[in-house]
């Protein structure tokens, strides 16, 4: 058994496909002797930047919804920083969703 890390992370739907290059070519996504997978649903992000944010998307103050993907892959440990920092870089929002969870590979 491999002990992996599963990242789920939402994006715009118009950044979803850079985003999951960047992160396959970080090295999530690797299963066996398979590059780049992942999994992806659309739905809609809410938020309201507050007057600290510099939002890439929306105005301050005023709620915000965005159709975005929710991307999921697994990620091996030895590479999960690697593959985290490559996210927020090239993520649009100036503060990215992003969850990590431990799992096992059966």
């Amino acid at each position: 058994m491999v002990a992996l890390y599963k990242i789920i992370v939402y994006v715009p739907v118009a950044d979803a496909d850079k985003l999951r290059k960047v992160i396959g070519d970080a090295g999530g996504g690797k299963i066996g002797a398979y590059s780049h997978c992942s999994f992806s649903i659309r739905g809609t992000g809410r938020f309201t930047p507050t007057d600290k944010a510099k939002p890439a998307i929306g105005e301050i103050g005023k709620p915000q919804e965005v159709e975005e993907e929710r991307i999921e892959l697994v990620c091996e440990t030895h590479c999960l920083d690697e593959v985290i920092a490559a996210i927020r870089k090239a993520h649009p929002y100036e503060e990215p969703a992003i969850e990590t969870w431990k799992v096992e590979m059966r």
